[in-house]
């Protein structure tokens, strides 16, 4: 048997040159690979860094809706229903100028300025003459004593609708509380009364004004109103 042909030292060298680029090759597509899982891996981190987030964020919000206090509805006008403790009156109605002595504390109608109060909410006192120009409109004006307690004006402000209402304190009001629509007037010793609500669906809005529809915005801001 004869022996093995030695290899050329030659051949010996390319064979080691392929060796060697093969070795390269596997390495750098291992570190590729490598790259490629980190990459992958990262996506997913910032995926569902975003899902994770975006919840969050609508967490918050449906949170903030929940627990923030809505506007409540009422419908426009009502169908005649007898409230207890409702006064109604027959008050006139007339632009004028100037103060005017008005026969209910607060006014429930009569003469007025020719410049509305646009409704809202008000920490200050307002122009008698301008709210009652609201009143012919159909808001309902929430007067309250300046000391009623802050729990309890609060509570009050739950019972509010969005807009057709104006909300102010009041001095020398017979009573804590006092609502009043065109010729119409509910005093009350405490917001957790069930007939607020009442009076709002009787006399909210009503048609029985001398100027139903007619515009509660655009005209008057008094000092004092925060919305």
């Amino acid at each position: 048997m004869s022996a093995t042909p030695p290899v050329p030292p030659k051949v010996k060298q390319q064979n080691s040159i392929k060796q060697q680029r093969a070795a390269e090759r596997e390495r750098k597509l291992a570190e590729f690979r490598k790259r490629e899982a980190k990459a992958k891996r990262n996506r997913r981190i910032a995926i569902w860094s975003a899902v994770v987030g975006g919840v969050a964020v609508i967490g918050i919000i449906v949170t903030a809706i929940v627990l923030t206090p809505q506007p409540v509805s009422y419908g426009a006008g009502g169908d005649g229903t007898k409230i207890e403790g409702v006064e109604t009156f027959d008050n006139g109605a007339g632009h004028v100028e100037g103060v005017v002595d008005y026969a209910q504390t607060p006014p429930a109608g009569g003469e007025h300025n020719q410049v509305w109060l646009n409704c809202g909410v008000y920490e200050q006192p307002v122009p008698n003459e301008n709210a009652v120009h609201s009143l012919e409109h159909g808001a309902i004006w929430v007067t309250y004593d300046p000391e009623l307690p802050a729990a309890e004006l609060e509570a009050l402000k739950a019972y509010l609708p969005s807009t057709y209402v104006v909300l102010s304190p009041f001095e020398g009001l017979p009573s804590p509380i006092v609502l009043s629509g065109w010729n119409s007037q509910l005093a009350l010793d405490s917001a957790d009364d069930e007939r607020i609500q009442a009076f709002f669906e009787e006399y909210w809005k009503s048609q029985n004004v001398p100027e139903p529809g007619a515009l509660c915005t655009g005209a008057y801001d008094a000092p004092g109103k925060v919305s």
